[in-house]
């Protein structure tokens, strides 16, 4: 996937970030971070890697942030001269050995969770009887809580899928007649449209299918008496939108209606239970024993809601077993959904952002279950 390296941050936004980072670093006994391909890096320095053979790796250090590039990449890099500084490698270098070098006799280092494992077994190497930890111990805890910027990002990017959204409810999208690929297709074209600057998926799920929650879009064509499942979300100015909202081909039968209302009340009910101090577990049970209690416990079959930010799925999980306390700028989705396999599959989603005042909701196309 590649990514624009447009960002919503600055070099004053940066440098706070790494200040914050190194806080943490010294609050956890860390000496040095090495991050590669991945978020944390656009994150502290706005410049994504791109996934290739040649490393990438930024390390900060309680004194400096140097980012480490190949040399043909280094044009992509908009450098904050204030903020780190640029090591650009010939081919003819070693990258490993700078990196290592720029560590130096750091003890306890926190690696990347994404770095590629024949960088990091090379690296190793280099660095033995350190001790060694995840980047999300340091970095997660100040990703997670999005600032002012970040949700304004996230309030744009899902204004956008809102549009698309809109646009399938009015029956602007045409369902009939298309099979699901056509139809994830032109929703993708439409996310592009509405200032998507990279489309991360467009699900179009319909009768039977939409009982599978991640189908693949394939050639099924869509008919009278679907139900179509629509889940689709990109990345904008660095942040993600995630939105699913279901139209019904003909008026609904009767179980099909039922269990929309009961899937309404349940997302309702998880959004609601989204306050600051509430665990994130508690949002899951929120939703869960409403659709429990209806009768459909046994085909809810996944967590509630993610975190969502610069990626699409991130910390918080809003799922059972996680008492992290909801704080203000959590941002995550609340997603329950019912599926019958073999018969027909729905889910509702919206995502959501945890303020003072509330939960927040970054959508607001109908969510009722429109009839085309």
């Amino acid at each position: 996937m590649s990514h624009r390296n447009t960002t919503t941050a600055g070099p004053a936004i940066y440098a706070e970030r790494l200040a914050r980072v190194r806080a943490e670093m010294r609050s956890r006994s860390v000496d040095a971070l090495v991050v590669s391909v991945g978020f944390d890096l656009p994150f502290l320095v706005g410049y994504h890697a791109m996934p290739l053979e040649r490393l990438t790796a930024l390390v900060v250090t309680h004194e400096r942030a140097t980012l480490v590039v190949p040399r043909l990449e280094a044009p992509r890099v908009e450098h904050h001269a204030t903020v780190f500084d640029l090591v650009a490698w010939n081919e003819t270098d070693d990258p490993i050995a700078i990196t290592a070098g720029l560590i130096g006799t750091a003890r306890n280092v926190a690696i990347g969770d994404q770095m590629w494992a024949r960088f990091l077994v090379e690296l190793l190497k280099h660095l033995g009887g350190r001790q060694f930890v995840r980047s999300v111990d340091v970095v997660g805890p100040l990703r997670i809580q999005k600032d002012a910027a970040e949700i304004e990002a996230l309030v744009a990017a899902g204004a956008a899928a809102d549009r698309v959204a809109a646009q399938l409810q009015s029956g602007a999208i045409p369902l009939v007649g298309r099979t699901e690929a056509q139809v994830s297709a032109d929703i993708s074209a439409r996310l592009i449209a509405e200032g998507h600057d990279v489309v991360n998926f467009a699900i179009v799920a319909s009768g039977e299918n939409a009982a599978s929650p991640h189908h693949h879009a394939g050639a099924r064509m869509i008919r009278h008496g679907d139900i179509v499942l629509c889940d689709f979300g990109g990345t904008m100015n660095g942040y993600c939108s995630d939105i699913t909202r279901c139209v019904h081909i003909g008026e609904p039968p009767s179980d099909i209606a039922r269990a929309w209302s009961d899937l309404q009340r349940a997302q309702e009910a998880g959004v609601m239970a989204g306050q600051v101090g509430a665990t994130c577990e508690s949002v899951d049970t929120a939703s869960r024993q409403v659709l429990t209690e209806a009768g459909w416990g046994e085909f809810f079959i996944h967590r509630t809601g993610h975190g969502i930010g610069m990626e699409a799925h991130e910390e918080p999980y809003m799922v059972s077993g996680n008492h992290l306390p909801i704080a203000l700028g959590h941002a995550f989705s609340v997603e329950p959904g019912i599926y019958v396999a073999g018969k027909w599959g729905m889910r509702l989603e919206d995502i959501v952002v945890a303020t003072a005042n509330g939960p927040l909701r970054m959508n607001a196309t109908p969510r009722e279950l429109v009839v085309l």
